[in-house]
């Protein structure tokens, strides 16, 4: 069965609490949740993680390789600051998709430049945790 790696950066451990005019009320836990059961229906395995340490993210994508057939990211701020998650991406040469909850271009400008961009195969963004199941469904559709 192939796998899945659903990483999720700094704060998405607040989801729910934190600024839900722009996250919405879904909590990490619920995003878990709809991610392993739309993993699921389509016979894939998954595994979910948030840390709010770059290196612990940087280590989990290199352990990723051998393990997972696919990421799916949502690196939070590292999105925009992180060339060591973007060159981790890129060393492991598994597809992945970014994510994101909300919608990055209709905000500050400075959310509007990825570094994770670039190691994607695509980005999705603004459907809250829908953004999750689309990434999902595409990443399931360029597994088969």
């Amino acid at each position: 069965m192939a796998s899945l790696l659903v990483l999720n950066g700094p704060n998405l451990n607040l989801l729910g609490k934190r600024q839900p005019e722009t996250y919405g009320t879904t909590t990490l836990a619920d995003v878990e949740a709809l991610c392993t059961q739309t993993a699921a229906d389509f016979g894939l395995g998954c595994e979910f993680m948030q840390s709010n340490h770059e290196g612990a993210l940087v280590d989990a994508i290199h352990g990723a390789k051998g393990t997972h057939d696919a990421l799916i990211i949502n690196a939070g701020a590292y999105t925009h600051t992180s060339i060591a998650i973007l060159d981790a991406v890129l060393s492991v040469e598994l597809p992945a998709v970014e994510v994101h909850l909300s919608n990055v271009h209709s905000r500050e400008g400075f959310r509007h430049n990825s570094y994770l961009a670039k190691g994607a195969l695509g980005v999705i963004a603004g459907f809250g945790a829908q953004s999750y199941v689309l990434a999902i469904r595409a990443m399931a559709e360029r597994l088969k």
